[in-house]
């Protein structure tokens, strides 16, 4: 039996007000000079305008989300009461699902057409975590959560930590925490661990996909520690080059579309654009992480082998 405010409640929605304050609080103090990081006030907005569009997104696609959860209800294989224990199962394993969704928005080009709009800010700091896609639900990434449905967790549940979740992971876009305690580094994702992950520098590219726990990218191969003799660069490799709000949403959408015209009617091209991870080219001259990270140690083989790059 739910409780009736889990029906009712949105975490988010509830931590607006602190975003703002947050937000408020960072600029000032990094403007002031009272804490490091970086504000450019035509980016900040544009990041600020990314999240108002994928609030009215997410609230008009929102209601569609659960009612295909609510569809597979019924073929659950059991019921998991709600309790504090089955929420914080829930609470871990949803992230375990995010930390999968996250990497294959990184490796494969039809859902990176979408997440990459989070990461094409050229600073980082609150405002972009507060840059997020106007159309992630169309295609298709949410699924990846759909299972814990069929364990028995209920999308209300689901819903619920997955709000807790990204609460969590805004504070992380920061400059202005520099390393948090040693233990809490080796479990959580903290703003050292995700700078990497925002960063283009090769050694960085496609690492820490994690959302709470960073000892899924620990136990999968993706982990890379932030290295303080290469400072992260932010953005992404093909800077989008506007504070459009527009065409940051839909740049990589068009990219795509553009690649396949140029196949010509060749859907079987398209089909292997789009699955592919970005980079990837039917000529075989592809541009991927790997061919970064191969480059960069082909021109610095005395950084082969360190931490992010392949051995000579």
């Amino acid at each position: 039996m739910l409780p009736d405010w889990l029906t009712s409640i949105d975490p988010t929605t509830l931590a607006a007000p602190l975003f703002v304050v947050s937000v408020i609080w960072e600029w000032w103090a990094v403007k002031t000079g009272r804490t490091k990081g970086r504000y450019e006030t035509k980016d900040a907005f544009a990041s600020m305008s990314m999240g108002i569009g994928n609030v009215v997104v997410s609230t008009l696609t929102g209601f569609a989300t659960l009612w295909m959860m609510m569809l597979l209800w019924p073929y659950r294989v059991a019921t998991i009461p709600f309790a504090w224990w089955s929420v914080l199962i829930a609470f871990v394993l949803y992230d375990f699902t995010y930390y999968w969704k996250h990497r294959f928005a990184h490796r494969i080009r039809w859902f990176w057409m979408e997440h990459v709009t989070h990461h094409s800010s050229t600073h980082y700091n609150l405002t972009t975590a507060l840059r997020q896609p106007w159309f992630g639900p169309f295609t298709g990434l949410i699924l990846v959560g759909t299972p814990m449905v069929f364990i028995g967790f209920h999308p209300y549940v689901i819903f619920f930590v997955g709000g807790l979740n990204l609460i969590y992971q805004f504070w992380i876009h920061t400059e202005a925490i520099d390393r948090m305690p040693r233990w809490f580094e080796a479990v959580f994702n903290t703003p050292s661990h995700h700078r990497v992950h925002h960063a283009t520098n090769p050694r960085y590219l496609d690492s820490n996909y994690a959302g709470v726990f960073i000892t899924w990218d620990k136990m999968f191969g993706s982990f890379v520690p932030e290295l303080t003799e290469d400072k992260p660069v932010y953005g992404i490799v093909k800077p989008v080059g506007t504070f459009n709000p527009f065409v940051i949403a839909f740049h990589e959408l068009g990219g795509l579309l553009r690649d396949c015209a140029s196949d010509g009617l060749r859907p079987d091209r398209w089909v292997r654009r789009a699955i592919n991870a970005p980079g990837w080219s039917p000529d075989g001259q592809h541009n991927r992480s790997v061919e970064l990270k191969s480059a960069y140690v082909a021109d610095h083989p005395e950084h082969a082998g360190t931490p992010g790059l392949p051995k000579a």
